[in-house]
């Protein structure tokens, strides 16, 4: 399994750690990931993700996982929010049509 934010596509950064002597070695800086499982209200199920806590705050801040994948860009999301983000796309335009006859 990656380390790898399923929501916003942060990963791993690498960089130095660096000594008083201004010695350099190699370091990594890792996402802080956790498996949560957020909720979608169109759907009415709940989904597990692999999310970093800033990921966490950009979904609550948007105001739910339906809203916050109506407005991400593909390009960042992991291959199974590709897909929920087509079925939430899905489920709200036959909403709208059954809504409307």
């Amino acid at each position: 399994m990656s380390r790898r934010c399923e929501l916003t596509g942060k990963g791993v950064q690498t960089g130095h750690n660096v000594s008083h002597a201004n010695n350099k070695t190699k370091r990594r800086f890792l996402p802080n990931l956790r498996q949560v499982t957020l909720q979608s209200e169109v759907l009415g199920r709940a989904v597990s993700v692999r999310a970093s806590a800033h990921g966490l705050k950009s979904v609550d801040h948007v105001g739910g996982l339906d809203a916050f994948l109506k407005r991400a860009h593909v390009d960042q999301l992991s291959l199974r929010l590709k897909r929920l983000k087509r079925e939430i796309e899905r489920a709200g335009v036959e909403a709208e049509g059954g809504a409307a006859s």
